[in-house]
């Protein structure tokens, strides 16, 4: 006769997954989302010293990109 094994009690679920990420896993999308806003910013422009601020020529320029 084989005996039981015991196995432990599943904790009560709370209806969402308890996964954990690493680190990088929101590092490189944070880290690619700054280089590809450094690059529409385009810093050889800076030169000019434009009198518009810069959240101003983001929006044209995303503008821009839509309207393509």
């Amino acid at each position: 006769m084989s005996a039981r094994t015991h196995t432990p009690p599943h904790p009560a679920s709370t209806g969402r997954a308890d996964i954990r990420l690493p680190w990088w896993a929101l590092a490189l999308p944070t880290l690619a989302f700054i280089t590809l806003l450094l690059l529409i910013l385009d810093p050889s422009d800076a030169q000019a010293a434009p009198a518009e601020p810069a959240i101003t020529q983001l929006i044209e320029r995303v503008q821009q990109l839509i309207t393509r």
